[in-house]
């Protein structure tokens, strides 16, 4: 962060000393969450559903 930022927001830069940057600490976890769901689950189309003509027969 430049010096400029910090000295903009001294309370929020004391906050990230004492506590610690919370949003970057979610932001991680958000993340790795959704590396874990994406190795469970797939969310895309199944290749047959996707390329076959699906009419009534």
């Amino acid at each position: 962060m430049s010096a400029a930022a910090q000295s903009d927001a001294p309370i929020y830069e004391r906050l990230i000393r004492e506590r610690g940057d919370v949003a970057a600490d979610a932001r991680r976890t958000a993340e790795a969450t959704w590396r874990e769901v994406s190795r469970a689950v797939d969310f895309r189309l199944p290749y047959a559903t996707a390329t076959q003509d699906v009419r009534p027969r």
